[in-house]
């Protein structure tokens, strides 16, 4: 389901009967909804969530069954496509955790930018428990919480509860689960308050700089943060702050 509210889209995953499991179908939903709203210029924030009660206990492992490696290849790219999506946007994007996120779930919650969770929330990298391996998980989930704890996790399949997943950064807040929904706008709405250029502008270079090395990093930012700081956008932001008034962002 694609919503649109003040600037913000809500993209929810409605299988709750099945926990919100990913299928071809689904997988390929989800990323025409990022790409969606990601080409949407009314759009500055992006809201990912699971109907019922889990936000999503992974891909439907039954997908794996007497396939071919060639069609193999053809279903985790399409299941897993979304995660690249999520990077690749412009536009920020936020997991809603609620209940259960499990192996594809996990990696969901890593590959978004931020992550806010209910304290009834849980999370495992459950693969290893049924023969397979949460392979793709392991460069966003490492990014996110450092070698020996991603290893721990994916090694081990265990469940870890939210507040655990917050101290080692896997998920940014925990909030009460009556108040998740209002909490997860209230941080939609702050986003969206920004200028939304400097926003995708941000996004766009911090992975891009991502992996290359230290100087070539500071050459690219230097050179971005120039280009930014001649944008209207820019210029309404650092006059609205001397007047001392609230800005009125163009979006350029």
């Amino acid at each position: 389901i694609v919503e649109r509210k003040e600037h913000i889209g809500i993209i929810t995953l409605n299988r709750p009967e099945a926990l919100n499991v990913i299928n071809i179908q689904l997988g390929k939903d989800i990323n025409d909804a990022l790409l969606e709203l990601g080409n949407d210029d009314d759009i500055y924030v992006v809201l990912l969530r699971g109907a019922g009660q889990s936000f999503c206990a992974g891909v439907d492992i039954s997908l794996y069954l007497n396939k071919t490696i060639h069609q193999q290849r053809n279903l985790i790219r399409v299941v897993y496509q979304p995660f690249q999506t999520i990077t690749s946007i412009s536009k920020p994007v936020i997991a809603v955790v609620q209940g259960t996120a499990a192996a594809m779930g996990v990696t969901f919650v890593a590959a978004c930018d931020l992550a806010i969770a209910a304290d009834d929330a849980r999370f495992g990298n459950t693969a290893i428990n049924v023969g397979l391996f949460c392979l793709t998980a392991g460069p966003v989930v490492y990014r996110s919480v450092g070698k020996k704890r991603a290893l721990k996790l994916l090694f081990t399949g265990d469940f870890i509860d939210a507040r655990e997943a917050e101290r080692i950064g896997l998920i940014n807040e925990v909030v009460p689960g009556d108040k998740l929904d209002d909490e997860a706008m209230k941080l939609a709405r702050k986003l969206a308050s920004k200028s939304p250029l400097a926003l995708e502008t941000g996004k766009r270079a911090f992975y891009t700089m991502w992996d290359m090395e230290y100087d070539k990093a500071i050459k690219y930012l230097l050179e971005t943060m120039a280009s930014l700081a001649v944008t209207e956008d820019a210029a309404e932001g650092i006059t609205a702050f001397l007047e001392k008034r609230k800005p009125h962002y163009k979006g350029r």
